[in-house]
């Protein structure tokens, strides 16, 4: 499949990557999900598109790989379109027991990303996450902005960068969170999809989670199915008390960098981090406490 194959493309403003995206349309009426990127990006896209396809191997619902290529304006992709609603406004508007399933759905599909191992030469994840550590911290000294109970965070991470050591590496989604999935069948029998692997990486598989408190402000249940259905358990088990405290840690350090990322972005963004920061400390009681509140 390639470019000329469409004869309609409609533009999708959406989404903070700065590529050009369109739901392109063959002569038969097929949509496809067309996204294109600049040249200069040509390595990592490839990259991706090769990744998604192991993936997509797994069986996991997502845009499935198609067909890759160059053009005028950058290097193009061609992906499988997904008939859906985004799923952060929509899943808070389910049944409780709806939210917890997909939630759980979207737990499972992650130990399948996770099933991908690492290359063989990847750094060691301890030096390579305490160097990132330091640098968020730095940043977040510099800024003009901060939050009250930050000591809190910067305490919890002093105190507990020991957990990195020793830690696996797989294949990451990269910003696995309720924004980044769709529901199709929204209205008889929702199912989750997962979309948009763009900032995919390599590291801990726990690491993942420290997106999840997107989940936990739009649906607290939907957050609880994703870990359970992760880690195979149910309300009569529990999660690894070692992953809840790591956990902490990984959001702690995105929480210090998440206010000078804002600023660039305006007031709007900078006052949803700030209100994330508050709801993060609350929920960790100040840190006092490595299962968050919204957990079950």
């Amino acid at each position: 499949m390639k470019l000329t194959d469409f004869v309609s493309l409609t533009p999708i403003d959406y989404g903070w990557s700065g590529d050009r995206k369109y739901r392109a349309v063959t002569a038969d009426g097929t949509p496809y999900f067309l996204r294109i990127t600049a040249r200069e990006r040509g390595d990592r896209f490839a990259n991706l598109f090769d990744l998604q396809k192991t993936v997509a191997a797994t069986g996991i619902p997502m845009c499935r790989p198609v067909a890759i290529g160059e053009c005028d304006e950058g290097i193009y992709a061609i992906h499988t379109w997904i008939d859906g609603v985004d799923a952060e406004p929509n899943v808070p508007t389910l049944p409780t027991e709806v939210q917890y399933r997909l939630g759980r759905d979207a737990g499972a599909y992650l130990t399948r990303i996770h099933s991908i191992p690492a290359p063989p030469d990847q750094p060691d994840w301890e030096a390579r996450f305490n160097a990132k550590i330091n640098r968020k911290i730095r940043m977040y000294t510099g800024c003009p902005i901060h939050f009250e109970g930050d000591r809190y965070l910067l305490r919890y991470i002093e105190d507990n960068r020991h957990l990195l050591r020793d830690r696996p590496q797989t294949f990451q989604h990269g910003d696995y969170h309720i924004g980044n999935m769709m529901l199709t069948d929204a209205e008889s029998e929702p199912k989750v999809v997962i979309i948009d692997f763009d900032r995919y990486d390599f590291g801990d598989p726990w690491e993942e989670f420290n997106r999840i408190v997107w989940c936990a402000q739009a649906a607290p249940i939907f957050a609880t199915g994703l870990v359970d259905g992760y880690f195979g358990v149910d309300e009569t088990t529990a999660a690894p008390m070692a992953f809840w405290r790591l956990l902490a840690l990984y959001i702690s350090s995105n929480m210090l960098s998440s206010i000078p990322w804002a600023i660039p972005f305006g007031e709007g963004e900078v006052q949803t981090m700030l209100k994330q920061a508050g709801d993060v400390l609350a929920w960790y009681n100040n840190m006092k406490n490595p299962v968050p509140a919204w957990y079950r």
